[in-house]
Formats: structure tokens, sequence, C-alpha cells
């Protein structure tokens, strides 16, 4: 083990031992992937190889994110047109693609009685969604949610159809897919183990682009392994965003590095000129779901990777 990777792996035990999560799983990447498993998933079940985890909001990259750069990159999409140009469906046509990829779209999140809604009255509520004038970033679920909407009414098929096919089964990631899940590490204690974590996707199901996927460390490697090696991803690194701060297309940006976290305690990071990449799979909402603690505790270990792998 090199003293970069001791350093990354004595602060995650340190976490672990701080009872912040219970476990990780992790892989980084330096020319090649080392892969280390820490503490446990559940009380005395050890992490381990080929654990699923519900991936959260990391799913907008792997799933609606990935599919919509293919297809800008082919001149299918145009990322300053409208929204409502590829979905009618949607309210407001001052909506652009490139706002909904760097979340500066201006959408107010906030949906009345949400959690009583069925699929059809949530789809139909976002569909109408209040668009504000303020046009900073602005991290909101449905920018993702509305840009999966567009793919499938533009294709004709379901978001599981289309990542399957395009992403999934052309990469040979056999253990992704929509949850539930389950055989997949579980997120509550008390919760059946492999539901999906997110609200909104445990109601749209396989039509949800912001949240929903379940993933395996080895599968998420060969689509991080994509992202180093593969044309389309070579122009990433540039800023997208029209706001103040800097965003790559679905990705969070960082100098060089593209990142995306999850809520359940799970983040990608990748440096494409320095072929440098980080995966983090944890369970974190296990025992406790301290949400603002876990997003200063979370942002120590990527500052902590991006230094050691830089």
């Amino acid at each position: 083990m090199t003293m970069s990777e001791q350093k990354i792996i004595a602060k995650i035990q340190d976490q672990i031992s701080q009872r912040i999560y219970l476990g990780a799983s992790l892989a980084l990447y330096s020319g090649e992937w080392q892969e280390f498993y820490l503490g446990e998933t559940a009380l005395t079940e050890k992490t381990k190889p080929d654990l699923i985890y519900d991936l959260a909001s990391v799913s907008k990259v792997v799933g609606v994110g990935t599919l919509c750069i293919f297809m800008i990159n082919d001149g299918v999409l145009e990322l300053d047109q409208s929204l409502q140009f590829y979905y009618p469906a949607f309210h407001d046509k001052s909506v652009t693609l490139r706002q909904l990829l760097t979340h500066t779209s201006g959408i107010d999140p906030y949906i009345p009685n949400r959690n009583s809604l069925s699929a059809a009255e949530l789809k139909d509520a976002i569909n109408h969604i209040t668009v504000t004038a303020d046009k900073s970033f602005k991290y909101t679920d449905i920018n993702f949610i509305l840009l999966g909407f567009m793919l499938e009414e533009l294709t004709g098929q379901s978001l599981e159809s289309l990542f399957d096919q395009e992403i999934f089964t052309a990469w040979n990631m056999s253990q992704t897919t929509f949850g539930p899940v389950p055989s997949a590490v579980p997120t509550v204690r008390g919760i059946p183990a492999g539901r999906v974590h997110d609200p909104k996707a445990q109601v749209l199901g396989v039509h949800t682009g912001s949240a929903g996927l379940f993933s395996t460390l080895k599968d998420l490697e060969i689509f991080v392994n994509h992202y180093l090696s593969d044309a389309f991803a070579k122009d990433l690194s540039q800023n997208y965003s029209l706001a103040a701060k800097k965003r790559s297309l679905a990705w969070d940006l960082e100098d060089d590095w593209l990142l995306h976290t999850g809520y359940t305690g799970t983040f990608v990071l990748i440096n494409i000129a320095k072929q440098r990449a980080a995966i983090f799979l944890s369970n974190r909402t296990y025992e406790k779901d301290e949400r603002a603690q876990w997003i200063l505790d979370r942002n120590e270990l990527i500052a902590l990777i991006q230094q050691e792998l830089d």
C-alpha cells in the first residue's frame, strides 16, 4: 500500500471509529485499481467484495447524465435548446438543457403534499413546477427527473431500457440496475434491504432520472474507466455553467476533478487529465441521518483523496 493510500484509509477508519458510517467499499485509481473493504455494512456484517449499494444521486451521472453527454456529442440534443422543444409536456419554454445539466434552471423544487402523490400525479406536478428568475446554482433532483422524462419522450423507451441498452449492456455493467434490489446493502436499520432510499424514486420507479440505481464497486470501475479513456468525456473538465459556480455537464467541477455525491453515502471522483479516480460506497444513513454534519465529514474525505491522488 502506498503512503497516499495509507493516509486515505486512515481517514476512513477514523470516520468509522467516530460512527460517521459503519464501513465503506473504496476503489482508488492511479494507473490501476486498488480496492479496500473497511468496517461493516450492518452490525456484525463485514464489508466485502461484490456488495450492491444504493447509489442515490450518483445515479444522475451513471444514467441520465452520461446519456445526455452522448446525445449532445452526437448532435441529437442541443445544449442551449429549450427543454420544452424536446419535451412539450413541460410548461415553461425558458428552461434549457444547459440549465438543467448544470443546476441553474431556476426551478423551485417544492411540491405540496409530495409524499401522498401517485406516480402520475407526481409527474404532472413536476411538469408544472415553479420556475423562478434566479439562475444561480441550485442543486435539485427535479432538473434530472425532467431530463429523464425528456429522454423517455424522445426515444419511446423507459429509462430502465435506455440505460441498459446504451450504457450497462454496452459497457458490461452487469450488476447495475434500478432498485429495489433485495440483496443490496441496507440503507436504514429496520427497513428491508434493497428498498430504494430516495422517496421520489420510490414513487417514479424506473422513470426516475435523479436516483434509484444500484451498483457495485466493480461496475463503477468499468463506468469510470470509460470516462477516463473514451472520446465522449474528453471535454468534460471545462466549465459549462453560465452561473458563478463552475459545473461540468451533470458533474460538479473542482479544478480538473469531476465529482458527484449521493445521499446514502456514495461519491465518484474522476480526474481525466491526471488519470486519477476514486469510488466511495457506504450506507451512512443506516444508523443515523445527520446530513449537515455528513457533508462536512464527506468533504474532508474528498479533499484528502484529491490531495493524495494529485
